[in-house]
């Protein structure tokens, strides 16, 4: 008997204004945690929020793969945004 494990990605992202969510979305994609996609699965995450994407630096990467969740602040946007942060972090059933 075979037993196949399916990659896969799952990140819950959620708005914040004054530490309370105020909307959250879990993102899933059948694909392992790569540096090089995170950005692709982040814009789509915002796109699915409708909310801005925000800019993705190595910083956040780092964060993300250490502590298995990353912030970005409004500074981190190009767009204004109407919330105080967007915390994007690992959901995957370990």
């Amino acid at each position: 008997m075979f037993c196949y494990t399916i990659a896969m990605i799952r990140l819950w992202a959620k708005t914040i204004i004054n530490n309370k969510i105020v909307k959250s979305f879990v993102y899933e994609s059948i694909d392992n945690f790569n540096k090089e996609t995170f950005y692709l699965h982040l814009q789509e995450i915002c796109h699915k929020m409708d909310i801005p994407s925000p800019v993705l630096l190595d910083y956040h990467i780092n964060n993300f793969i250490n502590f298995n969740n990353c912030s970005f602040l409004p500074r981190d946007f190009v767009e204004s945004i109407n919330f105080d942060k967007l915390v994007v972090e690992d959901a995957a059933l370990k």
